[in-house]
């Protein structure tokens, strides 16, 4: 199946669902004396997953139930009829739909968990760069400007901006373990999202002391860091603590 920019050509998904199926039967009902419906369900099984498993459920969907519709029309007794007088038949026609329904939630699950393990490579990949930039001993200020731009990519912010100094402010708080707090309480962020009526305050520290923090502004739409995602920010600050601090002579 072609794709178009990565991504899968939908409609293409969709025409294959419409015309591989009763194509297929067709071809099996010219010679169905040679064969029964068991390994006729097979084939039509293979059809269902190679659709299927490009990740697109209304493709997954479509290509079972015309694969059940164009079965029973053209390799079920009566023929040309939608009826099915066989308990065999029906049972073989439900299964099909069910191919079709596991495959492709398997298939939307598996290109869920690919996209994932490649945003966080993505994200351990921006704390290295960010190490490197500091061992270079590039400017403080292209190094905040770097940090400040990954911090917005990993936790979709709509901005960062760093303010130098130690004074703690009363704005909710992401700490260095990932957590997220207001007055003391924990977040819920998997659940509520980033908060969207305050800038967030994100620590940048080293060896206990306070060089300055991030405020995150995320207003403008609800963001759903997880765990890792924000334990991978607080990263990045520690990273640029290391570079602000005073070095030894």
């Amino acid at each position: 199946m072609r794709r178009v920019n990565g991504s899968v050509n939908r409609k293409g998904l969709v025409a294959a669902a419409l015309v591989v199926p009763p194509a297929a039967c067709a071809a099996l009902a010219l010679a169905r004396a040679s064969f029964d419906n068991a390994n006729a369900a097979l084939v039509l099984a293979v059809v269902i997953v190679g659709v299927a498993a490009f990740g697109y459920r209304p493709a997954g969907l479509l290509a079972a139930a015309s694969s059940a519709v164009w079965f029973d029309f053209f390799l079920t007794v009566p023929y040309h009829r939608l009826t099915i007088n066989s308990r065999d038949d029906v049972e073989t026609t439900i299964l099909l739909v069910l191919i079709g329904v596991a495959v492709s939630e398997l298939a939307i699950w598996g290109r869920r968990q690919q996209a994932r393990a490649s945003r966080h490579r993505g994200y351990l990949d921006g704390v290295l760069a960010t190490s490197q930039a500091v061992a270079a001993g590039g400017s403080t200020q292209e190094l905040i400007d770097q940090v400040s731009a990954q911090l917005t990519v990993v936790l979709r912010l709509d901005g960062a901006r760093f303010v130098a100094g130690d004074n703690r402010t009363t704005a909710p708080r992401l700490n260095p373990d990932g957590t997220v707090t207001r007055g003391g309480r924990v977040l819920k962020v998997e659940r509520d999202g980033l908060p969207t009526n305050a800038e967030i305050e994100l620590p940048v520290q080293h060896a206990g002391r306070t060089r300055g923090r991030f405020l995150l502004t995320a207003a403008t739409h609800i963001s759903y860091p997880d765990l890792q995602q924000r334990q991978v920010a607080a990263a990045l600050a520690g990273q640029l603590a290391h570079a602000l601090a005073p070095q030894p002579h």
